[in-house]
């Protein structure tokens, strides 16, 4: 029999001496021929990949999710030692309960605080601001001309005549806003970041910082004294910390599913053994990252128990077929063998079709997606290993108890003689009738959701870090900044490069400020910040603080006069580079969209020989050439994984009718994802995008299950409805297992405290479930009208001649 003809009706054999060991495939006797060496070889190799498994780290990378190859960020990376602190920073703001900032006690435990994070490893020192760093300075016009110096100088004491100073000071810095909040109730101390640790040249490790920094709150936080931090590195930090209690939602997974296959089986061992081979795939897929010089990060964190859900999906499949055999009387290793005869090439093309909607996403230029990608892929790798060879080997063994073998057969012969109601209703779909309403219905289902995925944003939907939960810590430290300063976490930066010593003309300055007033005006934009807004405060300075000097002086020598000035933030050394900080209410896919697009549109009217604006910096620049490499890698994404299923499909059924029945039902659970995802006010973005991918991967398991058995009876003359009814008993019963187990287990991240798996955990929910009733419901009534049943020519001439068919496997029209 071929791998590719699945039935149940090979010769029930009792004895091993009846069983000719040299039948069946080279591979089939390779592996079951030497079983007991393969079984111990897996045995070596699970320990040795378990102890590499114990040198696994779990950090994340500030580059490695950003898309490094993006024209934003190649002009990000290009001049990033010139315009440092723009990019990873972190932002803490000491806020003070009763009374004002110009307190003694509350300036002291602002220095404490500075002088405490000045040490941090990975702190990038020269770029860090506070109130008490000499950095942050006051200008102001005095009667002997400009004057100016460090907001808190050396003089001072504490003393309420130094405070008053102070507070003057403060006035005239220009950072009311910026580290200093409108109603002098709090302060900032910004804290830009290296990639890497300059003493050690290690990566940042980003749980190790947010563990000092919550050490840091605790510390100084009294009554009257609250601390706010936010930044990517504690968004990481946060994340880290909440994935320990993924390890809870795993183990949880683990039981849901060993509970209800052993409820369906009733059989300790087999049930023991699936289980035990798909974390076995686990532990082999932890051992090989560290050997690789892989990682797992907040992202991949999820892929171990995906690789777990789908080892369990293809071994229940091998369980349920070694347990009818033996029902029947056949020897424990002829049935594992007959297992695997039928079902390795379904078994196969599912895992590749897996592994394809993995790998796809190599194609997104974001690092992290790609180790991901690399790491799932892996996973499924081993799975093909791990569940179609390990676990038939280990069945062969153990085999499965008497009492759980008989009930099956009793349940297969009880199903063929009374139909269960549920079959029943399923095989409805076979007829005209019903198939003809099942496919109106997702005809109007696929249409309601492909008007509703019109909506569906590219990014972040809602304020804040949209990984954690809105009312996490770090999401309500993040409101506390956007409600108390214009100078928000979220900040898009505009880089405008010039000829050297070109960045304080008059024109460069009077572009500038025409992009500046442009974007004041979109929606979201909360301030911007530059040297020409700086030189406009300078000219009015200089001149007695007349507000008709406020614009751009157009002589050279004021300019040059006032650039001596200027912070070093705004411009570059060789003065070819200037900087326009746009500070955002929020990362909404919409406010950096229309930033973008206006940005863009002015750099095409505005860009010359002499000066070129160009995107972007700033953490909200990133995320906004992020969302772009999303937009486009999702199409992409969708196009390759069911060029690559189709094919897959292909391959395996040899009949493009058979392709269109199964992955029609994968389409709409798609689009159907997609409007679910509008209604959840989910966005495509780093987070989510594996999800549709992973879903078409997974969920065409189902159909390659059913329809090859299915094709299998209709090759030998069955009709629809009895090869359909065949199928549910063979494999459907699982795939309905297997669906409602999973979706059951994943539904449970909904209750994580970290977001983005909760999005994950009810998005693979719904698709795990839809794609098993697409399955069910539209696979046979799409059959209906494309699959028949027919005899090969030479067939039926033997047929009309009172003779037997040549073949038992005739095809399929």
């Amino acid at each position: 029999m071929s791998h590719g003809q699945l039935s149940n009706d090979e010769p029930v054999i009792r004895d091993l001496r009846d069983f000719d060991a040299r039948s069946g495939t080279l591979v089939e006797r390779l592996l079951f021929n030497n079983r007991l060496a393969i079984a111990a070889l897996c045995l070596i190799v699970t320990a040795l990949l378990g102890y590499q498994a114990l040198g696994l780290t779990l950090n994340a990378a500030f580059e490695k999710m950003i898309p490094t190859r993006h024209p934003y960020i190649v002009n990000y990376l290009a001049n990033k030692a010139q315009i440092a602190g723009l990019g990873n920073s972190l932002r803490i703001a000491v806020e003070v309960e009763q009374g004002t900032i110009f307190d003694a006690d509350y300036l002291e435990t602002v220095r404490k605080i500075t002088d405490e994070v000045f040490l941090y490893p990975g702190v990038d020192r020269p770029y860090m601001k506070s109130l008490w760093t000499p950095s942050v300075r006051w200008t102001g016009v005095t009667e002997d001309g400009l004057d100016g110096g460090p907001v808190i100088p050396d003089t001072y004491d504490g003393s309420p005549a130094s405070l008053d100073q102070v507070r003057v000071n403060v006035e005239r810095s220009g950072e009311i806003g910026l580290l200093v909040a409108a109603n002098y109730r709090s302060s900032v101390i910004l804290l830009p970041l290296q990639e890497k640790v300059a003493e050690t040249g290690k990566p940042i490790d980003y749980h190790a910082l947010s563990g000092r920094l919550e050490q840091l709150r605790a510390k100084y936080e009294t009554r009257n004294i609250h601390i706010h931090i936010t930044g990517f590195a504690k968004v990481v930090g946060d994340l880290l910390d909440g994935l320990r209690e993924v390890l809870v939602f795993f183990a949880l997974a683990i039981a849901i599913c060993a509970g209800v296959l052993y409820w369906h089986t009733r059989c300790a061992r087999s049930t023991a053994l699936v289980v035990l081979c798909s974390l076995v795939a686990v532990i082999w897929l932890l051992g090989l990252l560290p050997t690789l010089g892989l990682g797992l990060d907040p992202y991949s964190v999820l892929v171990p128990f995906l690789v777990f859900a789908i080892g369990m999906s293809h071994g229940a499949q091998k369980m349920n077929g070694i347990m009818q055999d033996i029902g029947r009387g056949t020897h424990k290793l002829i049935a594992a063998r007959y297992t695997f005869r039928r079902l390795f090439l379904a078994g196969m093309t599912a895992l590749l079709a897996d592994a394809v909607g993995f790998a796809v996403l190599l194609v997104i230029d974001i690092q992290v997606i790609r180790e991901l990608a690399l790491a799932a892929s892996l996973g499924v790798a081993v799975l093909i290993f791990t569940n179609l060879v390990l676990l038939p080997i280990l069945l062969s063994f153990t085999g499965v108890s008497a009492v759980a073998a008989q009930r099956s057969l009793a349940a297969e012969q009880s199903d063929e003689e009374d139909k269960h109601p549920f079959w029943v209703f399923l095989d409805l779909f076979t007829q005209r009738k019903w198939a003809a309403v099942a496919i109106a219905a997702s005809v109007v289902l696929g249409g309601a959701g492909f008007l509703a995925s019109l909506q569906l944003k590219i990014g972040d939907t809602d304020p804040g870090a949209p990984e954690l939960r809105p009312d996490s810590r770090y999401n309500r430290d993040n409101a506390f900044m956007v409600a108390n300063y214009a100078a928000s976490s979220d900040t898009y930066v505009v880089m405008v490069k010039t000829p050297q010593f070109y960045c304080a003309h008059y024109d460069t300055l009077q572009a500038v400020d025409d992009l500046e007033s442009r974007l004041q005006q979109l929606p979201g934009v909360e301030a911007t910040n530059s040297l020409a807004a700086l030189a406009k405060q300078a000219a009015a300075g200089m001149n007695e603080g007349s507000l008709k000097w406020y614009e751009i002086p157009r002589s050279q020598n004021m300019l040059n006069s006032i650039i001596t000035r200027a912070p070093r933030e705004l411009f570059n050394q060789n003065c070819d580079l200037l900087t326009v900080y746009v500070y955002l209410k929020d990362h909404k896919a919409d406010t950096l969209s229309r930033v973008v697009d206006s940005v863009e549109a002015f750099a095409r009217t505005h860009d010359n020989s002499q000066i070129r604006f160009l995107s972007a910096a700033g953490n909200a620049g990133i995320e906004a050439a992020t969302n772009i490499v999303v937009k486009r890698a999702n199409l992409q994404i969708l196009l390759l994984v069911y060029a690559a299923v189709i094919v897959l499909s292909f391959i395996t059924f040899r009949s493009w009718r058979a392709v269109i029945c199964a992955v029609l039902p994968l389409m709409l659970t798609s689009v159907l994802c997609e409007a679910l995802m509008v209604a959840l006010h989910i966005g495509v973005k780093v987070a989510t995008l594996p999800v549709i991918a992973l879903g078409v991967g997974i969920g065409v398991d189902y159909a390659l299950y059913v329809m090859t058995v299915m094709l299998g009876q209709l090759r030998t003359g069955m009709s629809l409805s009895q090869a359909y009814y065949r199928a549910l008993l063979f494999t459907g019963k699982v795939v309905v297992l297997t669906g409602v187990t999973l979706g059951i287990a994943v539904a449970t991240w909904a209750f994580s405290p970290i977001k983005f798996q909760a999005d994950m955990g009810i998005l693979l929910a719904f698709m795990f479930v839809w794609n098993m009733l697409g399955t069910l419901i539209l696979l046979p009534a799409l059959a209906h009208f494309l699959l028949r049943p027919t005899v090969r020519a030479g067939a039926e001439a033997g047929i009309q001649a009172g003779g037997v068919p040549e073949s038992k496997a005739p095809a399929v029209a």
